[in-house]
């Protein structure tokens, strides 16, 4: 009776764990360094998000991150079956933490892009598709850089750097392979991107997609976010749910 009690107990005690994993609401907070950094932009804040899907933002991660000098949707905001009045009940909430920027990941197109595209624009959403912005401090200057999603083979890196001016570039794109294809000349200096969920579901090394994290490539740093939702199953092991406050330092 008592390995009867522990066979159902051990599964049902491991699901629950999971499933808070997938909706934990955790903010990290890291120190980038980046050399080209112009002084003007020291301790500049960013608020990172990838990989939404169904859920809802929270109050509790806008509240932990407190504030933005910009804030990054770093795509898979929806997925199929997501209503426009969550995606705008999240946008509005997130641009309380500052301005907003959002690069498509593949999920975005399960439902209507130019629907999504109207809502986000109408929220004040700047949408990075395979372009860039210039970010202006005085009198220096970063170049902010969107591109598609690269799974999708919509992805112009060429086209997205094409104006900028600055030698501090921060690219933003879904799929953390776009690294594959970034040059030196490029001027790259950190890459933002998410789509892999750190594997979702881990046993320890092993999982099915890349490790969320930090790494080194060449002249640019990779952020690989875990991401904030799920998709398939609402469950995470290995690799729990998350968003980031980058402060930028030289």
């Amino acid at each position: 009776m008592i390995l009867f009690y522990f066979l159902v107990a051990a599964p049902l005690s491991l699901f629950i764990y999971m499933y808070i994993e997938a909706h934990r609401n955790r903010v990290i907070f890291d120190t980038v360094k980046l050399d080209r950094l112009p002084s003007a932009f020291e301790n500049f804040r960013i608020f990172f998000i990838s990989d939404v899907h169904k859920r809802r933002i929270s109050e509790e991660i806008v509240n932990k991150a407190e504030k933005a000098d910009l804030v990054i949707i770093g795509g898979d905001l929806v997925e199929k079956g997501v209503p426009m009045k969550r995606v705008e009940d999240n946008i509005k909430l997130l641009s309380t933490l500052g301005p907003v920027v959002f690069v498509w990941g593949n999920n975005d197109y399960d439902v209507d892009p130019s629907v999504l595209a109207r809502t986000l624009l109408e929220q004040g959403v700047q949408i990075l598709d395979n372009t860039s912005y210039c970010m202006k401090r005085n009198n220096d200057q970063i170049d902010i850089v969107g591109v598609n999603d690269t799974s999708l083979r919509y992805d112009s890196l060429k086209d997205a750097i094409r104006p900028c001016s600055s030698s501090c570039r921060i690219l933003i794109s879904h799929n953390p392979d776009i690294s594959k294809k970034v040059k030196n000349e490029d001027e790259i200096c950190l890459i933002l991107s998410g789509h892999t969920h750190g594997g979702q579901i881990r046993l320890g090394p092993l999982g099915i997609a890349k490790r969320g994290g930090w790494y080194e490539i060449g002249k640019h740093k990779l952020l690989v976010s875990n991401g904030y939702g799920a998709t398939h199953l609402p469950l995470r092991l290995g690799a729990p749910s998350e968003s980031h406050i980058l402060l930028l330092n030289r």
